[in-house]
């Protein structure tokens, strides 16, 4: 085995600047694990952009390997859970976030962050679904689970050309949804389009501070990633009985609401969190994900890209400029 590996390396050059650059790594400057894996790929979210750019509330030291998506195929174990050649998915936990992460070409972590690829799909598919495509799948099972049907209504994805958003719309639509997708970006309507989009708002819609408690009833079912305003706008504009799936806050961490919506049209404000969630749970949506619920059109909401444009990847990403995921391959 190589003693080192290829890596994107954050850096604090001076108080609050940071720098990227594409190194070798040392296989011994990894932290201590069960579990030693062969990068293939991995992909860009939110969180790495936050990350590379030295946002002390992702990472809280530097230097540092960001990516907290990886699947790849082990290399050394120390459990009998998994065997050398074992193909295999870390997503979440404190990969990427203070435990180098997926951006380099071998990572070492608990074998608890480790779960089996599902024989169904294939390293790379499960990456270009990612923590952004599995989030939007917990998105649509908490929204099932909650009795959002598709014959009920029209179901609304906030940041529908983003990662989680555009996968989001694509699974409902497969699924039989009628979705409004909201967005900024005028110049992307027909990319929704392709993939299911029913009919498209823009997001200045939601972004109205209005001071009304309730607003018309629009929604039976909605997958939030902007936070704030919006949020708070969805809220009141659930039907009777309807459910927003929280899981982002590009837009602001707070929520500026009041109760009449949860008692008198008896909505729900469903949190969903894809980092700690127990292995188990994380192996079901794996293969929901990879059977049930496959995509047949990942390659549509995909761009390949390789080290040589990550750096500019990230940019943006965290500049809301990226459009679908950002497949990133490790060997490329």
């Amino acid at each position: 085995m190589k003693q080192t590996f290829k890596a994107l390396l954050i850096e604090e050059s001076t108080q609050n600047q940071f720098s990227a650059s594409t190194v070798q790594r040392l296989v011994d400057d990894l932290p201590a694990g069960d579990v030693l894996v062969q990068v293939e790929y991995s992909s860009l979210n939110y969180k790495d952009a936050l990350s590379a750019n030295g946002n002390r509330g992702v990472t809280k030291s530097y230097p540092h390997t960001p990516g907290i998506d990886a699947a790849g195929k082990v290399i050394e174990s120390n459990t009998s859970r998994f065997a050398p050649g074992d193909e295999v998915i870390v997503c979440g936990y404190d990969l990427g976030m203070n435990t180098s992460g997926g951006f380099g070409q071998l990572i070492r972590v608990p074998s608890t962050w480790v779960v089996n690829c599902p024989r169904e799909i294939s390293l790379r598919e499960s990456m270009m679904l990612g923590t952004a495509g599995f989030t939007a799948a917990l998105c649509v099972e908490k929204l099932i689970s909650n009795s959002v049907l598709p014959e009920a209504g029209e179901v609304l994805v906030t940041g529908a050309t983003g990662g989680v958003g555009a996968v989001a719309v694509a699974l409902l639509h497969q699924l039989g949804y009628s979705v409004v997708a909201s967005t900024g970006k005028q110049d992307q309507h027909d990319f929704l389009k392709g993939l299911g989009a029913a009919r498209i708002i823009d997001r200045q819609i939601l972004s109205d501070n209005s001071r009304k408690p309730l607003l018309k009833e629009q929604w039976v079912g909605a997958i939030d990633v902007v936070g704030g305003t919006t949020l708070s706008n969805i809220i009141k504009s659930l039907k009777y009985g309807g459910s927003v799936a929280c899981c982002g806050l590009v837009g602001s961490t707070a929520l500026d609401a009041t109760v009449l919506p949860f008692i008198l049209r008896g909505v729900n404000l469903l949190g969903v969190d894809s980092v700690e969630l127990p292995l188990a749970t994380k192996e079901r949506i794996w293969t929901l994900l990879a059977r049930e619920w496959k995509l047949d059109n990942l390659g549509e909401i995909n761009t390949e890209i390789g080290f040589d444009s990550l750096i500019t990847n990230l940019g943006d990403v965290l500049a809301g400029k990226a459009v679908g995921r950002m497949l990133l391959n490790l060997n490329s």
